[in-house]
């Protein structure tokens, strides 16, 4: 079993093949491939650490669609001073399959 930390959208994520992960949104196509950066990298044997990245390791995967999350509200007030602010925000997102881990 490979496993392999991967960097997307400014965040990091465990991987392994045929796992499905949303990650912040990509400029992709749905069904393209995308390659992603890894950082380190494990097999049965060895666990390899990358500075920054691991040569030789590779992580494929496929776009399954793009989405946004729940909204979620962003409220702040201040007592006695008649202040309130009400903000919503919805975060977008990329679904991807993970194909390959080498």
């Amino acid at each position: 079993m490979s496993i392999a930390i991967v960097r997307a959208g400014g965040k990091q994520f465990r991987v392994e093949k045929g796992a499905t992960l949303r990650v912040p949104s990509l400029k992709q196509e749905v069904g393209a491939s995308v390659e992603l950066e890894v950082l380190a990298a494990t097999d049965d044997k060895q666990t390899r650490v990358g500075t920054p990245l691991v040569d030789g390791a590779k992580v494929t995967a496929t776009v399954l669609d793009h989405g946004r999350a729940p909204k979620i509200i962003v409220f702040k007030k201040k007592r006695r001073k008649h202040y309130k602010r009400t903000k919503g925000h919805r975060q977008g997102y990329t679904t991807l399959k993970i194909e390959s881990v080498e």
